[in-house]
């Protein structure tokens, strides 16, 4: 008990003194259908058509329809090295942008994901500085400070070990999954600090739901 408990609260330690992070936006509530199509623009409306291609009948994104669409993509660029989404990754995607609880990712939910996959995309591109593919351990600081998350030594050394390969060097979807998991506890970490003092108290169910799924 005693270690989990020293476990648990040199975690949240280096959470709480993360250096100033900029998470995305919190996914929007899912409004009604016929009020969200009322209020799109132009541009939302031919996303829709197009998710609507992707996600089928239900109209929603599950892990496995998540993991196809995306392997789908990255698999015709040339310059993003990756082996390919897995199951694992897609699952844990889905968990932390599902925002309604339904195991699945909606339009707005999908949306939100989507528009955060291209601009870290972008990020990714920029500091793959020796066109490799993927980002090298000296690279990662400048990558994450740039994708909004500038983290202290102790945190990237644990995202090294977590992510990256044996050579410290990070591929297209470790990096997008990492910033996916790191984007929304960040966020879930903002929503409990009431006081905005960079601490939070959670007892051992608020924990476990805010870490089991995800």
């Amino acid at each position: 008990m005693f270690l989990a408990r020293k476990l648990v609260g040199g975690l949240l330690d280096v959470v709480a003194n993360v250096d100033q992070f900029i998470p995305s936006e919190p996914t929007p509530p899912r409004p009604p259908l016929q009020y969200a199509e009322q209020h799109e623009s132009d541009e939302e409306r031919q996303f829709r058509k197009v998710f609507q291609q992707l996600a089928g009948d239900d109209m929603e994104v599950s892990p496995v329809e998540l993991m196809n669409i995306l392997n789908k993509i990255v698999g015709k660029r040339g310059d993003l090295k990756t082996d390919g989404f897995s199951i694992e990754s897609c699952r844990s995607m889905v968990a932390v942008m599902d925002s309604d609880s339904t195991g699945k990712l909606g339009f707005h939910e999908f949306k939100h994901l989507w528009n955060n996959i291209k601009k870290w995309q972008g990020v990714y591109k920029q500091y793959d500085a020796d066109h490799s593919g993927t980002i090298g351990a000296s690279e990662l600081p400048g990558a994450f400070q740039a994708a909004g998350f500038p983290l202290n030594d102790q945190l990237y050394q644990m995202i090294i070990r977590r992510y990256s390969d044996e050579s410290g060097n990070m591929d297209f979807d470790n990096y997008i999954g990492c910033l996916v998991r790191l984007d929304a506890m960040c966020r879930a970490f903002q929503t409990l600090d009431k006081d905005r003092n960079g601490t939070i108290k959670v007892d051992i169910k608020e924990w476990l739901q805010l870490t089991m799924y995800s």
